[in-house]
């Protein structure tokens, strides 16, 4: 495990959650405690488990788990469905359980009978025993239910936050609150007592459910300030959201690479930078997913490997489709030099989506990468969710110096170029709009590069036609009609 220091000179032990340590400037104050604050269902006793999971699977550190609530053999069985053996992990003596939930014969605690000094006797043993630098306590409501006097929770909390830093652990405990956005905490006393504050969060937005994490403190510490979506998923448990470095550091390349259509190399100067990101709009039926399909197949013959995420299409349509543009499809998937994954949006978050979509790419490492379409993405998210999901693949594409393409479908036949929104528009390096045009009474097909950062490009509108092989890209169109005018600059 690698241990950092931040900008204030404080010790920072990485999480080995995806994403959580850079929002985390480094990980979690080294040998202090942090409360993670959530409704119900919020992922609390995932991030509990978690923590203590990735410390043994990555870094090989030795973890206790205290728990309140849950039954051992749940807690074990739910980790399951993540991958976390927990039950090898306790025989080869790298997890260890201290179990204070309730049972039949003692059904819970009282203030009068519950005896703290011998449940922090027991976890020092267990942390001794195995050598634990990381502890997680699940939960401190199911603890502190018949505690009623504020004193008294506040007094018991501040003996297990000052016995934890004692043992030179790294703990992380859970607590309940009422609401997302209303007290931090149920008692509102946990969060000045730990070291450390994280909120978790699962808001209704716009008939969605969308999760986010926040920092509220770090003391002394530096961390990310703001909400950050996050994901759970059942080969990763939770990731983090971008899961890129979220400054502006990506190097830029001036490397050209083929575009897969030869005119379209010439209308952007000699083709597209190694490292951008293109985004293609048009109407239904002006060629989007084709002009993917020359993109993907333009890193195939330059011996890269292509990846096309499909949301509107199925593989077999594809497959179909490809083949009537003379394009093998599923021969280049067979050979593994594409890989096609295609879903329909709503079967989960768009969170869940991106952090697959990123695990996707980090273990295929394609050199281009293809998203058909952004606007079926749109459906399943609110605005701000949507916004976060471009930029935050956007980001982690250049950070993985991927070449991508992006679709997206214009609401009408006829839209004028404006359609495309700010938050879209701005990540893209390149912008090719597709368009039907009418030209003597005759509908055609008309393609124009409307950008291209740090390039020089042709600011006609060239008429291209589609047939048996693929795209061809003519002349510039002449007193054609309804065209509506396009943006310089």
């Amino acid at each position: 495990m690698l241990d950092s220091n931040d900008s204030s000179g404080v010790q920072k032990l990485q999480t080995g959650i995806d994403g959580l340590d850079l929002i985390c400037n480094g990980g979690l104050p080294k040998g202090r405690v942090t409360l993670v604050s959530g409704t119900s269902g919020s992922a609390k006793t995932v991030l509990a488990c978690q923590f203590l999971a990735a410390g043994v699977a990555r870094f090989g550190e030795a973890g206790v788990f205290i728990t309140f609530e849950e039954a051992v053999s749940d807690v074990r069985k739910n980790a399951a469905g993540f991958g976390w053996d927990i039950a090898r992990w306790e025989e080869e003596g790298k997890w260890v359980f201290v179990d204070a939930s309730p049972t039949p014969e003692e059904p819970g605690v009282t203030g009068g009978e519950y005896n703290q000094g011998a449940l922090l006797a027991r976890i020092e043993y267990a942390v001794r025993r195995v050598g634990a630098t990381r502890v997680s306590v699940d939960s401190l409501g199911a603890l502190f239910t018949q505690l009623q006097d504020e004193t008294a929770i506040r007094s018991e909390l501040g003996r297990i936050v000052a016995a934890l830093k004692k043992m030179g652990v790294t703990g992380l405990i859970t607590g309940e609150r009422v609401e997302d956005y209303g007290p931090i905490t149920r008692y509102g006393l946990e969060e000045f007592v730990a070291d450390n504050v994280i909120v978790l969060r699962q808001v209704l937005e716009a008939d969605k459910r969308r999760r986010t994490m926040e920092i509220i403190k770090f003391r002394g510490a530096s961390h990310r300030n703001g909400e950050f979506p996050f994901a759970i998923l059942p080969e990763n448990g939770i990731v983090v959201t971008p899961v890129a470095p979220m400054e502006l550091v990506e190097g830029s390349s001036d490397i050209r690479i083929p575009a897969g259509i030869a005119e379209l190399d010439e209308m952007c100067a000699g083709g597209f930078f190694k490292d951008s990101v293109t985004l293609v709009a048009g109407a239904a039926g002006t060629g989007k997913t084709l002009m993917a399909a020359h993109f993907l197949t333009g890193g195939v013959d330059a011996s890269e490997r292509s990846l096309l995420f499909s949301f509107e299409e199925s593989r077999v349509q594809l497959y179909r489709n490809a083949k009537g543009w003379g394009i093998d499809f599923e021969g280049l998937e067979k050979q593994g030099r594409l890989k096609i994954l295609c879903e329909y949006p709503e079967i989960r978050p768009i969170e869940d989506h991106l952090a697959r979509m990123v695990g996707v790419i980090k273990e295929f490492s394609p050199g281009r990468v293809a998203v058909d379409s952004l606007s079926a993405l749109q459906r399943v998210s609110t605005l701000k969710g949507f916004r976060e999901f471009v930029i935050g693949l956007a980001s982690v594409m250049k950070h993985e110096a991927t070449t991508g393409m992006f679709t997206v479908t214009t609401p009408t036949l006829s839209s004028d170029p404006s359609f495309i929104e700010a938050h879209i528009s701005t990540i893209a390096d390149c912008i090719i709009f597709l368009r039907h045009v009418e030209v003597l009474g005759e509908m055609r097909r008309g393609l124009n590069v409307l950008k291209m950062r740090g390039s020089m490009h042709d600011r006609d509108i060239r008429e291209f036609t589609i047939d048996r092989a693929g795209m061809r890209v003519g002349e510039p169109l002449r007193n054609a009609g309804g065209i509506p005018p396009v943006p310089r600059g």
